[in-house]
């Protein structure tokens, strides 16, 4: 992905609101490598770290790793962006809901192998000027209200690649001798949730990349026999931001509820996301595809108050169970959803540090989701913080 995706973690009562900066980059002893697999937007680079300087991040040009291999995502793939929401809406009456950030054109140039890497821009100058003056000129001449100041670009273009040269390394290579070298701990931090990959998404609602475990591989040159553990993170409801089908959403006091208390707002856009309860079938989905060795469920908390909570373990069609996720969107918003009806605990759950601390009702709840899904909960999260996450194995 890019800077498309947000994650906000919090450290110390600090809020960072990270989207092209690797979580770790917050970690002093921690090197934070972004792979080829994800799409660099500089300008959006450089204005992240300085919000997350000002938060108290130091030194993290000293921490951070580029590969040569990411392409770049550059003003005018925003503009682009932005000019065919614009375009889908008046043609279809219906947006994709991208955060206009280039995501989509980016990966357009990439796939039609137009695009510029790292590695051209830290090279013959020259060369690289030419080939963003084409891809410009192909850009304005399909959308003819574009308007693009090359040489500003370009000049912009040329301090970026100085500010990089020392971060940027074969990321190939980096990630070879990470693996070879002496024993190390490799935590790889996926962006957008597994409903949003291209392949494997609500398409066309989703993101432009592979954001399920094949993106490891892919998006850093990791050999699929190194992958170790892979765990899922999921909320203890379910969210969407943006539009798309969505069976278990709650369009009633319990989805404003679940909005509310869970300060449910895009990290990237702000927009509000929309909330249902857990569905178990996407769940199952992304298992399927992911192959978890265990589960983080998070948001405990936010059901705390709540009489009953269902969770949804089928999807019928015509009255019969199905036993896949249905590809299509159409056949997606005709699915009926079967419920389990659970009682609520009725208890404040974010002091709980251990699964004792737990009411029954809330381990009944977690226990309920490792039966359907067949993966175990290592995590529960109760809250925020670092402190807030209930370690079960």
């Amino acid at each position: 992905g890019g800077n498309n995706a947000g994650h906000t973690v919090v450290v110390d009562g600090k809020e960072y609101d990270f989207h092209l900066f690797p979580s770790g980059i917050i970690n002093p002893k921690a090197i934070s490598f972004i792979g080829n697999g994800v799409v660099i937007h500089l300008p959006g680079l450089f204005e992240e770290a300085e919000k997350n300087e000002k938060k108290g991040l130091k030194d993290w040009e000293k921490r951070l790793i580029i590969s040569d291999r990411a392409h770049i995502v550059f003003d005018f793939h925003q503009a682009v962006d932005g000019l065919q929401e614009v375009q889908r809406q008046a043609q279809e009456g219906k947006n994709i809901g991208t955060t206009k950030k280039g995501i989509g054109p980016t990966y357009s140039s990439k796939a039609a192998r137009t695009g510029l890497r790292i590695c051209d821009l830290l090279s013959d100058f020259d060369e690289f000027s030419s080939r963003f003056k084409n891809l410009a000129q192909q850009y304005k001449s399909m959308f003819p209200t574009l308007e693009v100041d090359i040489e500003g670009q370009l000049k912009k273009l040329k301090g970026y690649a100085e500010k990089i040269r020392p971060m940027v390394r074969d990321g190939v290579y980096f990630m070879y001798e990470a693996l070879h070298g002496s024993p190390k701990k490799i935590l790889v931090e996926g962006a957008n949730a597994a409903l949003l990959d291209i392949d494997f998404g609500t398409y066309p609602f989703v993101t432009s990349s592979n954001c399920t475990v094949g993106g490891v591989c892919t998006g850093l040159g990791v050999p699929p026999q190194h992958i170790g553990d892979v765990y899922g993170v999921v909320k203890a409801y379910t969210t969407r931001v943006g539009i798309g089908a969505f069976p278990t959403e709650q369009i009633n006091e319990i989805g404003d509820l679940l909005q509310s208390r869970g300060h449910e707002w895009g990290v990237t856009t702000g927009r509000k996301r929309r909330c249902g309860w857990l569905d178990l079938v996407i769940l199952k989905y992304a298992h399927m595809i992911n192959g978890f060795t265990a589960l983080a469920l998070t948001k405990l908390d936010i059901l705390d108050v709540l009489d009953e909570i269902k969770i949804g373990v089928a999807y019928k069609l015509g009255g019969k169970r199905i036993p896949y996720f249905p590809a299509n969107q159409e056949i997606l918003q005709k699915v009926e959803v079967e419920y389990e009806t659970m009682p609520g605990w009725k208890t404040d759950t974010t002091g709980a540090r251990k699964w004792e601390d737990l009411p029954p009702k809330a381990q009944n709840y977690i226990r309920c989701v490792e039966n359907h899904v067949g993966v175990p909960v290592k995590w529960v999260g109760v809250g925020k913080s670092r402190e807030s996450m209930i370690q079960l194995f």
